[in-house]
């Protein structure tokens, strides 16, 4: 029998990419302005949200952990944000100037995220009949203000922030917590989420049923992850889990 959802939140209940684009238009019109006409503002935003997604280079891992281990995320942002324009030919950024664009960034993205259509509804009915328990990566930085933004509380019975946990997604140990929440057993529950390496695989690991969004992405055999259910967009979940929870 079925007791328990635990639902991934980006990608999953809202559409945080979508976000991403409409804050990162803004960014780099901000940067062009508060620096200088010729720089390159898309590149500047692109690039800044590839480094808080933590997608480095050895050199940069080496020098923005201990920022993240030692100081605070936004510390991170910051010095980011001055390296990037640094790069760009732009090496005077002062931290008011960094702080005023990261700044942006993060209201502009808080202020364009948004539930999945379809996803406030089935949420609320499913909350009648299952324990709904969000898992979600990421920095309690980011994720706290998205979560607050979206009044996930009001939808959902518990919240899991893996920046504030000992392990993130796919480790065991904090699908092991959603089902100590939910009070039940691991063949009792299913996890929704888009990210094959993170969603999937820890999910599996726990002997939780799956549920894969794809999105537009494509299935990477070598990865050996086979999820055992897949939906091409967030707005199918909830005839999927119907049919489930029927069966």
């Amino acid at each position: 029998m079925l007791k328990a959802l635990f639902l991934d939140l980006d990608e999953t209940l809202c559409d945080t990419l979508g976000a991403n684009e409409t804050a990162k238009d803004l960014l780099a019109s901000n940067a062009k302005t508060l620096t200088n006409a010729s720089l390159d503002g898309h590149a500047f935003a692109e690039r800044y949200v590839a480094g808080i997604y933590r997608e480095w280079n050895v050199q940069q891992a080496q020098r923005y952990t201990p920022v993240i281990e030692n100081q605070s995320e936004e510390s991170f942002r910051l010095l980011l944000i001055q390296d990037l324009l640094a790069e760009l030919g732009f090496d005077t950024v002062d931290n008011l100037t960094a702080r005023a664009l990261q700044t942006t960034f993060d209201a502009e993205r808080l202020n364009a995220l948004k539930l999945y259509p379809g996803i406030e509804a089935f949420l609320l009915e499913a909350r009648k009949f299952f324990t709904l328990v969000v898992i979600t990566n990421g920095p309690e930085y980011s994720q706290t203000p998205k979560i607050a933004k979206l009044d996930m509380a009001k939808y959902v019975d518990h919240i899991i922030i893996g920046g504030q946990e000992p392990e993130q997604k796919p480790a065991k140990s904090i699908f092991q917590k959603a089902l100590r929440l939910a009070k039940c057993e691991a063949h009792e529950a299913i996890h929704v989420g888009d990210n094959l390496s993170a969603d999937i695989a820890g999910a599996h690991s726990s002997g939780i049923t799956s549920v894969w969004i794809q999105h537009q992405q494509p299935l990477d055999a070598e990865l050996g992850i086979n999820p055992h259910h897949t939906v091409m967009h967030p707005h199918e979940i909830p005839e999927l889990i119907r049919s489930l929870h029927i069966s």
